[in-house]
């Protein structure tokens, strides 16, 4: 295992940027040589990790090529050998992460606190990682603990008898306490290779509280993500770091295409962000919205600059591979290069990282290969044309049996809690074709949200389904069965949907309903604010819990057919 750095605190920050001052001078005693005048540096990230220690199953464990064919990807095993390879291509090789390495995990990682994903990160020497939504899952404090090790406060050591921590700083340049201001993550990291200092900052999402419940950032402020990168590349710049690219945890939105190329829907986040940012930045790595993408944006100088998006799950890798001027410290972009690899598993996996997938599978393997449920087809969270998912109506019947003793009428749940699919084929367990497993069930619905019951009218209820319409794009939530609804997705935002029944019968707007949604949701997540005006809220069990009860009395579950919500043009 390679020995591990740790860079924690602000005094590393200093010590860096010392080190950065300094890089370029002559060793004492040395004889005088004429150096080269540029160096190569490459560096490497992956984005929206999750977790995903064994190779993702299904479409989750696929890329689409330039060509439209679909090559198996991912798997930290293939990963670290994918990673070794393009380090011995190039020395000067730094490797980071662009967020979401934890959180929405598989079984065989969040049974044990996404330790055994930490671990992996150390092993291939990850020098920096921005902060993501998912890794706030658990709170600011688990987030620290994260970082300098220790045992769970709740759980203990339950994968190995300690756990150091990470050996590489977590970053979030616009994360500060709202009580003063103070910066609660390092904003940057500089590291030196080839002889030349490179600044990395990291940026998460402005709107991270609209993605995660509201008690995990209590006492946070996420700022603006374009003044943070703005303020810190400043900061470099007056140490001499001249080399700046970005690790934003924000993403586009792609229309297709393969792993390189640019199909991103216009006026995007990310585009915003990589075309307002100061030009001092040279590249801008992003995530979030698990996408594949190399484009160029135009930088506020009129120059170009890549930015660039891995999938995620660790299916890809993106390069980028610098070349740097060693009397100006400055990038030369014209002879500098990003693109995405795929993680194919065509190659002989790491044996060390093996190792550590497969204790971490055979510990959690007890739990994570019981039966819970069988199924006649494969349960998919991949939409229709309407924007409901067979997997989706699943969960959301699931949540309506589980809080009918709480008066529910319908439940409905949001599309990114729904975070895997339930294939029909056995996997490599050899639990058998239908099989569902506690480990799959749980890959679906990571989160352990619980469920909420309200009363909204049904001018609320109406009002909530319209707000899956918004100018930054289309949210379906997914409905339980008995509700249907139309929508027009040419009509106006705020007046889409039409033909609202329950049971057949047309809602009344003014009569009160009891909706069950998730606690998230319940909170205001995903925008759906209408859900913050609900009454007698009761709650209810744990939405795994629900969906687990929901198999034992349903066995052989046939997939639904998308006829709950109609979309017209």
């Amino acid at each position: 295992m390679r020995a591990h750095r740790v860079r924690r605190g602000l005094a590393v920050a200093a010590t860096a940027l010392a080190t950065a001052a300094t890089a370029t001078g002559a060793t004492a005693g040395a004889a005088p040589q004429d150096p080269p005048a540029t160096t190569d540096v490459r560096l490497i990230t992956f984005n929206d990790l999750h977790g995903n220690l064994e190779p993702p199953t299904g479409s989750s464990g696929q890329i689409e090529l330039d060509d439209g064919r679909t090559v198996d990807a991912g798997g930290a095993a293939y990963l670290a050998t994918h990673l070794q390879r393009l380090r011995d291509e190039v020395p000067n090789s730094l490797v980071f992460s662009t967020g979401d390495s934890v959180g929405a995990s598989p079984v065989n990682s969040a049974l044990f606190h996404d330790e055994p994903t930490v671990d992996f990160l150390n092993s291939q020497d990850v020098r920096g990682h921005v902060v993501g939504n998912h890794e706030f899952d658990e709170g600011y404090q688990e987030l620290q603990r994260l970082q300098t090790g220790g045992c769970h406060p709740q759980d203990g050591c339950e994968f190995r008898d300690s756990f150091a921590g990470a050996d590489f700083p977590y970053l979030g340049a616009n994360v500060t306490f709202e009580d003063g201001g103070a910066p609660a993550l390092l904003p940057f990291t500089v590291q030196v290779s080839g002889g030349v200092p490179i600044g990395v900052i990291g940026a998460t999402l402005q709107d991270l509280p609209d993605v995660v419940s509201p008690g995990a950032v209590r006492g946070l402020r996420f700022g603006d993500e374009v003044e943070a990168i703005d303020r810190t590349s400043d900061a470099l710049e007056r140490f001499g770091v001249k080399a700046q690219v970005v690790l934003l945890h924000q993403g586009d939105e792609a229309d297709g295409g393969g792993p390189n190329s640019c199909q991103v829907t216009p006026g995007g986040p990310a585009s915003r962000i990589a075309e307002q940012v100061s030009p001092q930045v040279d590249a801008v790595f992003s995530a979030h919205s698990h996408q594949q993408y190399t484009c160029t944006a135009t930088d506020p100088a009129g120059d170009p600059r890549p930015l660039v998006q891995g999938a995620s799950y660790g299916r890809l890798l993106s390069v980028l591979d610098l070349r740097v001027d060693r009397d100006t410290r400055e990038v030369v972009r014209e002879s500098s290069t990003a693109r995405n690899e795929v993680v194919t598993r065509d190659v002989e996996p790491d044996a060390e990282t093996a190792a550590l997938v497969e204790e971490a599978r055979a510990k959690a393997a007890p739990i994570a290969n019981r039966a819970v449920g069988t199924a006649t087809g494969d349960l998919l969270k991949t939409p229709a044309p309407s924007g409901e998912s067979g997997l989706g109506s699943v969960i959301a019947d699931a949540q309506l049996a589980a809080t009918r003793d709480t008066g529910a009428q319908l439940a409905l749940t949001n599309p990114g809690g729904v975070r895997a699919d339930l294939p029909h084929a056995s996997s490599p367990a050899g639990e058998g074709d239908g099989v569902i497993t506690y480990g799959e069930a749980f890959a679906v619905q990571p989160f352990g949200n619980t469920m909420q019951t309200m009363t909204l009218t049904g001018a609320q209820l109406r009002d909530v389904l319209e707000q899956q319409w918004s100018p930054e794009g289309e949210n379906v939530l997914q409905v339980s069965a008995g509700l249907h609804y139309e929508y027009s997705r040419s009509a106006p935002i705020g007046s889409k949907v039409s033909g609202l029944t329950l049971d057949g019968a047309p809602v009344d707007p003014a009569a009160p309903y009891r909706v069950a949604v998730n606690n998230f949701l319940a909170g205001g997540g995903d925008g759906f604010s209408g859900f913050t005006e609900g009454t007698d809220v009761a709650g209810g069990p744990v939405d795994l819990d629900a969906l687990l009860g929901y198999l034992a009395e349903h066995p052989d579950v046939v997939p639904p057919a998308p006829d709950r919500i109609t979309a017209k043009d």
